[in-house]
């Protein structure tokens, strides 16, 4: 037991929780596109299968792991013009279009996977990249500069998506549709071309986060990889307030008790292995009711727009 308390252990765990942070990030965040928009699209899940599957596949085929991430960004977006349809123009209920959403990428990922491969296989996907002088200091380093490059992209695109929503014209016009779109409607903003925009943003971000799992966290596609990571991807957008760096506290604090039960079973400590891989889903609900009438969500959320109604 005392094995756990030492250096070495603290330092991989924390370099796990890093790493396994990354489709956290991208899912999360571009599902608070989507949501300041007031789009609630619960298919997150099903896209990340479907960019997990494209660009493991891709990248299976022709060795290039960047045609298989860019594979991942085009499924994602086919499948957010989907959502789209579904749920602004046709202004399905979101929930249920969400459900079947992820049903459906669910099916189709691995469909694909049984027809095209098979059986597991592994791809050569992102090397590891330590950044030059950083990368070399000692503990700092080992734990922040030695990763892949859809790592620092995770990372860098909460700043990014901050500066985005915060700063820019399509950023507020994001807020003010998801606020009240009829104000919105009556200065000149288009309610569906934003909703569009924001609900494709977050589907193309969703297959990115599928194609860091299969081709820089595992480097290998099966049945079901993401296991519910795209559920916990929605909460993280209610944790975190809606705001990119809420978000990020979020997704590092789920990714660390993630890399922890990890660490645990690698180590054999005497806790049964369900009871660890609960634990993420446990903190999911915890954090849901810790933060449940604490945080002012966008105000249509989850309303479809129609002209003319107030």
């Amino acid at each position: 037991m005392t094995e756990i308390f030492t250096q070495a252990v603290f330092i991989g765990i924390l370099t796990s929780a890093i790493r396994l942070a990354t489709p956290y990030l991208f899912a999360a965040v571009g599902e608070a596109f989507a949501q300041t928009s007031g789009v609630v699209n619960l298919g997150v899940d099903g896209i990340m299968l479907v960019g997990a599957f494209a660009a493991f596949y891709v990248t299976l085929m022709t060795g290039n792991v960047w045609l298989g991430v860019l594979a991942a960004a085009l499924v994602g977006l086919l499948m957010g013009l989907l959502m789209s349809l579904i749920s602004v123009t046709l202004k399905a209920e979101q929930g249920i279009s969400g459900i079947g959403l992820y049903m459906f990428g669910l099916g189709l990922s691995s469909l694909l996977f049984k027809v095209l491969v098979g059986n597991v296989q592994t791809v050569e996907g992102f090397r590891q990249l330590k950044i030059p002088f950083l990368g070399d200091i000692p503990v700092i380093g080992e734990i922040f500069f030695q990763h892949s490059l859809p790592v620092y992209a995770a990372f860098l695109l909460v700043p990014l998506a901050w500066w985005f929503l915060d700063k820019t014209t399509w950023g507020l016009k994001i807020k003010a549709v998801g606020q009240n779109p009829a104000a919105a409607d009556s200065l000149g903003v288009s309610v569906d071309k934003v909703r569009y925009f924001s609900v494709c943003t977050g589907a193309v971000l969703a297959g990115l986060a599928g194609a860091s799992l299969s081709t820089a966290l595992v480097n290998l596609f099966q049945e079901n990889l993401t296991a519910g990571l795209g559920f916990i991807a929605v909460a993280l957008v209610y944790f975190g307030g809606w705001k990119p760096v809420g978000i990020l506290l979020g997704a590092l604090l789920f990714s660390t008790v993630n890399a922890f039960q990890l660490w645990m079973q690698v180590l054999g400590v005497n806790i049964p292995s369900d009871v660890a891989i609960m634990l993420p889903y446990l903190l999911t609900i915890a954090a849901l009711v810790a933060v449940t009438n604490r945080v002012r969500q966008p105000a249509a959320l989850n309303k479809p727009f129609e002209r003319g109604e107030n």
